[in-house]
């Protein structure tokens, strides 16, 4: 399977208590990977509590394959130092999308499902897919991997592409 089903726009909010680096702060920024795609942020200058607020959109072929999130600390002179990482399980996400035709009806901020953090999520607290202006949007608070401290705040939206099959013809 190698069409295209759609986009996925994960809005890589900020990262919270990120570590130090550097001499007393960080130079962070983000990487996305997914199979072959590799997106990242821009660099947020001294700051263990960035704002990125950028959006990152990646195409969906595959809508079983989980998101790589790591984040890196800028360096000039030497290789970027890794500051953690998550996984990003996009499934319960999907499936949420896959009833969208049948959630017209409901009312705005209308929680479609929750997901609890546990052994197999890098959920740092409860995550809900939520229909919010005929969208379908997941907020998530992620706790980052392999490092001292750190969480980051992302947002997940399908954007539909005119002459693909999408989600329902894909089953």
């Amino acid at each position: 399977m190698d069409e295209l089903l759609g986009l996925l726009r994960v809005r890589v909010k900020r990262g919270v208590n990120l570590a130090v680096r550097d001499t007393n702060s960080s130079d962070p920024y983000v990487v996305l990977t997914m199979g072959q795609q590799k997106l990242k942020t821009h660099v947020v200058k001294h700051n263990c509590n960035p704002e990125w607020n950028e959006d990152l959109t990646l195409s969906i072929r595959e809508p079983v394959i989980p998101i790589h999130l790591v984040i890196y600390d800028k360096d000039t002179f030497t290789v970027d130092d890794k500051m953690g990482d998550a996984e990003i399980n996009i499934q319960p996400y999907m499936e949420a999308l896959r009833l969208r035709k049948s959630l017209q009806q409901l009312p705005d901020g209308c929680a479609l499902k929750r997901i609890q953090p546990n052994r197999n999520n890098c959920l740092a607290e409860e995550s809900s897919i939520v229909w919010k202006n005929g969208k379908i949007i997941q907020d998530m608070d992620l706790r980052l991997k392999n490092v001292e401290c750190g969480e980051v705040r992302i947002q997940l939206e399908w954007i539909d592409v005119p002459g693909c099959k999408g989600l329902e013809g894909e089953e």
